[in-house]
């Protein structure tokens, strides 16, 4: 059955094309397996809360008519501002205007964020549907500032600030100027836009809507992940051509439900995060985190945008998902306050999950795989302009794909996990490579959710093949920097004090510290080679000679080994001692242009010569072998073997000498990409 929704509809009609409903959330009430919800041109301020969900064989769907864009907002217009001098504007609603919540009384919190100068809360204010800057005095909006950390400062000077009382919220603005009864300014008042209240709603399709200006809650891995838009722990949904942008935190969300939980004492955790962590995923295994009830969502062709915390998010609820051909950007660009979940894509336990053709840049960092990345495959993504690094793996054990992807923000890749394999990727910034021996994480059966065991990561067990390293330019700096966890390029000052030379970084711990390595794999120089002798086949009489080196073999923490081959080094980058036959050339070969203002990045291959032929072989699973403690394969999620015979674009590759990177060139060619 199809259902019809206008906006000069009436939920009173028949929902006939010829009567259509009003809401979309009436249709949503009314719709079973099978139906199709077809929504007109225009704006509907509404949380569309879907009552039933459908089948494999039967989906409902959602999708916009095609006669003009559908909005569904989060906020409500407001025009009543009253002129207070100075471009300070007021304005006063009542608290009944909100659903669910206000989101000018609740302040933005949760597990992982981390405090501020001044409290922030859920809510926002728009000028023409763009966020103004929270801040914690009428005073600062009489005489705007600019936020120190923000991406676009003259943005940052549009300000607001909120004060609540039983009945009503008062909120002062500057809109820079402008009048606001003659633009377009909304407030927030909603959470979401498209959120099922209720989990395992099924077999959902949304497509061709804007999604905007939403108020959820922030989203750790270890409780309910409210985004303005997901599945709220459900299979098979289809999230597709849409536009979604302005949330306060998460853009869409396929994590963890509502009961999960996080435990605090006096408004303090009485557990380590990783306990914690560990206690959420062995809950959701008894109540049911498996493939027949959760995940396998396709995120398909949607521009994802302006939302503070991540674009996509999820905590186990994204696994055996296909998430592709998406444009994500100005993920946390305000900065107002940061956390450890932020990123254009940040998932955990990401299971046989595949990211693949996006587009990602001009965010805080790119793509984040924290825990269980195991089976996740990373292809044919473009990333630039990226504060923090392009890719982030967090304390997994893989087996993880990287293939084919173009890597062009400062720093590349932060590397706190093993078990990753990279294959004809085109490297152009610098890498932290870091062990984390306190963390002991799950590892699981190939392709499903049982766990299989628990281990730290000693690092290593990674594997380079065909990649391209152009380096940055900075010829001087060859050696690691030591950063910590959330630092970001360029460094602060460091200062060299005492004998040693130990470089002091305001108090960070040791174990605190990574170390930021110039361009290529220069930082896995003091990990084992996988040609030779692998430490567990240690005999008893050479562990008893290594002496107090042995203790690290008994308790666990000898790194692994790595492999490498086929890899091209461009403009001074950094091979490893590992790889066996490194091309390495002080010429550029590849020049690299981002053009913000214009929408472009171009890729010049000048050189076609330095890269044709230069590997041996194309890359295959049975070259790639198992990983350590998974004991997996590097394979699809239906458990057939890789062959990397085809490039970026599906041009055929030949079975030998094989060109590295992403591109199978046989001449000079400039590859564009718009975004």
């Amino acid at each position: 059955m199809e259902y019809h929704v206008s906006i000069q509809g009436n939920d009173q009609a028949k929902g006939t094309v010829d009567q259509p409903f009003r809401t979309i959330s009436r249709a949503a009430a009314l719709a079973l397996p099978g139906d199709t919800v077809i929504v007109h041109a225009g704006v509907y301020r509404e949380w569309v809360n879907p009552m039933n969900g459908g089948t494999k064989d039967h989906r409902i769907v959602y999708r916009s008519a095609g006669d003009g864009e559908v909005v569904i907002t989060g906020a409500e217009r407001v025009t009543n501002w009253v002129d207070e001098g100075d471009n300070v504007w007021s304005t006063e609603v009542s608290n009944s205007i909100f659903s669910v919540r206000n989101p000018f009384e609740v302040e933005l919190s949760g597990d992982w964020v981390f405090d501020g100068p001044f409290p922030v809360h859920l809510g926002d204010v728009y000028l023409d549907g763009k966020s103004l800057y929270e801040c914690e005095s009428v005073d600062k909006v009489r005489k705007p500032e600019v936020w120190a950390e923000a991406k676009y400062a003259n943005d940052s000077l549009l300000k607001w600030y909120a004060e609540v009382s039983p009945s009503t919220t008062k909120i002062w603005a500057n809109f820079g100027g402008k009048d606001p009864r003659a633009e377009n300014v909304e407030i927030s008042v909603r959470p979401y836009c498209f959120w099922p209240e209720n989990p395992g709603l099924n077999y959902i399709t949304v497509s061709g809507f804007t999604l905007r200006q939403a108020s959820p809650q922030w989203a750790p891995p270890t409780d309910y992940q409210e985004g303005l838009i997901g599945p709220h722990w459900s299979k098979g949904w289809i999230i597709e051509n849409n536009i979604i942008c302005e949330s306060k935190n998460v853009g869409i969300s396929l994590g963890t439900e509502i009961g999960t939980g996080h435990t605090k004492y006096f408004g303090k955790h009485n557990k380590g995060g990783t306990q914690r962590e560990q206690e959420v995923i062995l809950r959701a295994l008894r109540s049911g985190w498996h493939k027949d009830r959760v995940g396998s969502h396709i995120v398909r062709a949607n521009v994802i945008h302006d939302c503070e915390q991540a674009g996509i998010v999820g905590h186990m609820g994204a696994a055996f998902s296909h998430i592709y051909q998406n444009t994500i950007y100005n993920i946390h660009h305000k900065r107002l306050r940061h956390g450890a979940e932020v990123a254009g894509i940040k998932l955990h336990g990401s299971l046989d999950t595949q990211i693949c053709e996006n587009k990602i840049y001009s965010s805080y960092r790119g793509v984040w795989l924290d825990w269980q990345a195991q089976g996740t495959r990373i292809s044919k993504n473009v990333l630039f302009d990226n504060l923090s690094e392009d890719l982030f793996v967090e304390v997994c054990h893989g087996p993880y794909m990287v293939d084919h992807n173009i890597f062009l923000s400062p720093m590349n890749f932060r590397n706190m996990a093993q078990g990753g394999a990279f294959v004809h990727n085109l490297f152009t910034g610098r890498f932290v490579v870091r062990s984390e021996i306190t963390r002991i994480t799950p590892y699981h059966f190939p392709h499903e959710t049982a766990m299989a065991g628990y281990s730290n990561i000693t690092g290593g067990d990674d594997r380079y093949y065909n990649n391209i390293f152009l380096g940055d330019g900075d010829h001087a700096n060859k050696e690691p920097v030591p950063i910590t966890f959330f630092e970001h390029l360029p460094l602060k000052p460091r200062e060299i004090v005492g004998d040693d030379g130990k470089t002091v970084m305001d108090g960070v711990p040791d174990d605190s510290i990574c170390y930021l390595h110039p361009v290529g794999l220069g930082g896995y120089n003091k990990h084992p080679n996988m040609k030779d002798k692998q430490w567990w086949e240690y005999t008893r009489e050479e562990i008893i000679a290594l002496g107090d080196a042995a203790k690290d073999i008994f308790i666990g923490n000898a790194v692994l080994p790595v492999a490498m081959g086929g890899n091209i080094y461009l403009n001074e980058a950094v091979p490893s001692s590992h790889d066996p036959n490194p091309k390495i050339y002080d010429q550029m070969g590849i020049k690299v242009d981002i053009n913000l203002e214009q929408s472009t990045v171009q890729i010049q291959v000048n050189e076609p010569d330095l890269l044709r032929g230069a590997s041996e072989t194309q890359i295959t699973t049975d070259l790639l072998g198992k990983t350590y403690h998974a004991d997996m394969k590097y394979e699809e999620p239906d458990s057939s073997p890789y062959r990397f015979d085809t490039d970026f674009y599906g041009i055929k590759r030949p079975d030998a000498d094989v060109t590295p990177g992403p591109f199978e060139l046989s001449q000079n060619a400039t590859i564009e990409f718009k975004f």
